[in-house]
């Protein structure tokens, strides 16, 4: 039957999505538009402004049509976008450059030198965002080291959120709360931008955006998006929230019990607390959904992409004598995992810092390195494996542990993204987290958190905790004793061994950099 739908129009890191859906929580279709992310050199991790932007229009007009050829009517649009984004914009909010995404990590030693000065501590407490590399807070100040007049004349600085707003909308500089809460620019309790955060930036206020409640009502589309798209000019556009928090609520973990866990190529561990939290540890980050939910959490650079590293590394290739010959790379991926399923819980002694693209929490260092600890002779291929997935999800632990700074009793977890297909993971998951794991039915966690919000918005789902009960999940797997209690005996190493070796890895690190002199 015909139903009026929301869009959910998610702008992430490698593609836009737009995804539709009714009141019963239903997603109802997806369109997908890819674009690459540009690393020209090391460090570097960009997106071309252009390309986003016009992937958005595209996104939304493909969804749209679809929508029409069902019958159902899209009443409104809501907007999830990447987190941590950079790109200078001019006064009508075209780019006037790349957006710097999240895995640049250029900016370093600029994170560095704030927390050795004694100021991160402070900032982050303030701003809920972990001072590293990632934020643009350090990123400005790395621009404002090398140009401070372009920083400084740069009319518009924002992130995908504002530059996806100015693509379909048009009019002012405006972004909302939940990605303002992501930039290290914002006091998250005061509700407004930070005076000493935008000094080390090297920016003022008025450059920055308008920050507006993620329940806002935008203008309608711009007249040639309406045009292409078509959709109606006047269509109500919900100015959002950041994807990691919308992901929190498509997959229900909007009641502080339940945690939501993203394990995709990275990962991330998050829950929802009633105002803004930062542990006094500094582990954790505090981003808005609403101004009476807040999402705390952490998040990890490796998942997925552990297995798809140690196939590239370990395995043997399509058409070698232990692979089938047209074996793509996903089929790899499974069988490596099946192969690893066999090998006993702890990988017959073997422990995985699993940071081959670095790592963030709880961490919060640039130049970390991944290392195998305890490898012997008799470990081979499957112990690799299964101790690189094991590592990833003693990080999310971690992650959990620097929970109950929160107080905040966490009784279940729901799980989406592509490394939870697997059985291996997700009952590793279970195992190191002690917490019974559902899986989302739809993998569409973010675009349909947008949803979501968006018929909040609209006041068509006036408490967001309903969510919990209306977004299908499966069954629950339970965490196997035995597994539990290898995995609790090895996370103090995993601490142990990684404040010991931090120096070493990060050392590792910058002898990249060091030139070598030819023979």
């Amino acid at each position: 039957m015909p139903v009026d739908v929301v869009v959910g129009l998610d702008s992430g890191t490698t593609a836009t999505k737009a995804v539709t859906a009714g009141t019963d929580g239903r997603v109802r279709d997806v369109a997908s538009v890819a674009y690459p992310l540009l690393v020209p050199a090391p460090g570097r991790a960009e997106l071309d402004a252009g390309q986003l932007a016009a992937a958005a229009v595209e996104a939304l007009g493909e969804v749209a049509a679809r929508a029409r050829d069902r019958g159902d009517t899209v009443v409104a649009v809501s907007l999830s976008a990447a987190m941590h984004g950079l790109v200078p914009m001019d006064d009508e909010g075209r780019p006037l450059g790349p957006v710097v995404t999240w895995a640049d990590d250029r900016a370093a030693q600029w994170a560095q030198a704030l927390v050795a000065d004694g100021r991160a501590a402070d900032l982050h407490a303030r701003t809920g965002t972990p001072v590293h590399a990632m934020s643009p807070l350090v990123k400005l100040s790395w621009e404002r080291a090398e140009d401070a007049a372009r920083v400084a004349g740069v009319p518009r600085w924002g992130g995908v959120k504002e530059l996806v707003v100015a693509a379909l909308c048009g009019g002012r500089h405006v972004l909302d709360r939940s990605c303002a809460s992501a930039t290290g620019l914002y006091d998250i309790r005061g509700g407004r931008w930070d005076e000493e955060a935008m000094s080390i930036a090297g920016v003022r206020s008025r450059q920055l955006g308008e920050v507006l409640p993620t329940t806002a009502l935008l203008p309608g589309l711009r007249p040639e998006v309406a045009a292409g798209t078509g959709l109606p000019e006047g269509l109500p556009v919900v100015v959002g929230a950041s994807d990691g928090v919308l992901a929190n609520l498509g997959v229900g973990a909007v009641r502080s019990d339940v945690a939501a866990v993203s394990l995709g190529t990275s990962g991330a561990m998050r829950i929802v607390v009633p105002r803004p939290t930062v542990d006094p540890g500094r582990r954790l980050f505090c981003y808005a959904l609403t101004d009476d939910a807040w999402v705390v959490g952490g998040a990890i650079n490796n998942g997925g992409s552990v297995v798809r590293w140690a196939a590239e590394a370990f395995a043997a290739g399509p058409g070698d004598a232990e692979g089938p010959v047209g074996e793509d790379a996903d089929d790899l991926d499974a069988r490596l995992l099946e192969e690893a399923a066999a090998v006993p819980v702890g990988s017959s002694g073997l422990l995985c810092l699993p940071y081959l693209l670095g790592e963030r929490a709880p961490w919060w260092r640039s130049g970390m390195r991944g290392a195998y600890l305890g490898l012997r002779r008799e470990h081979r291929r499957p112990h690799l494996v299964r101790a690189a997935v094991e590592g990833v999800c003693q990080q999310l632990a971690l992650v959990r542990d620097a929970f109950a700074a929160t107080d905040v009793p966490v009784r279940e977890v729901r799980a989406t993204g592509g490394a939870v297909a697997s059985p291996l993971w997700i009952e590793t998951l279970a195992a190191a987290l002690d917490l019974p794991v559902r899986v989302a039915d739809s993998p569409e966690g973010t675009g349909l958190g947008a949803c979501l919000l968006g018929w909040h918005a609209l006041g068509a789902l006036p408490d967001l905790t309903a969510a919990t009960a209306l977004v299908a999940v499966r069954e629950p797997v339970l965490p196997d004793p035995g597994a539990v209690a290898v995995y609790r005996q090895l996370r103090p190493l995993v601490d142990r061994s990684t404040t010991a070796l931090v120096d070493v890895l990060t050392t590792l690190d910058a002898l990249d950099d060091v030139p070598t002199r030819s023979t």
